[in-house]
């Protein structure tokens, strides 16, 4: 089983691509700021999103950690 974990992180590690993705608010400032010759706006954009996309993400992980942890800890009591 550990085994089969190891590999299915190492593929979903090695399969990563970089994604970018905007909603339309964030796409119509883009575009808009394209077409006067301000490109800087989107990167900044795009980070922004993948930052606030990001915060859930450790929030969960780390609560699921705790539970992990609290779990682990009870079985070795008995």
């Amino acid at each position: 089983m550990k085994k089969f974990i190891g590999l299915l992180f190492s593929f979903t590690l090695l399969s990563a691509s970089p994604v970018f993705s905007q909603c339309a608010m964030c796409k119509a400032t883009v575009e808009s700021n394209i077409e006067n010759n301000k490109e800087v706006v989107g990167r900044g954009l795009n980070d922004g999103i993948l930052y606030l996309m990001s915060i859930p993400y450790i929030v969960l992980g780390g609560i699921g950690f705790m539970v992990y942890k609290n779990w682990k800890s009870k079985g070795t009591e008995n």
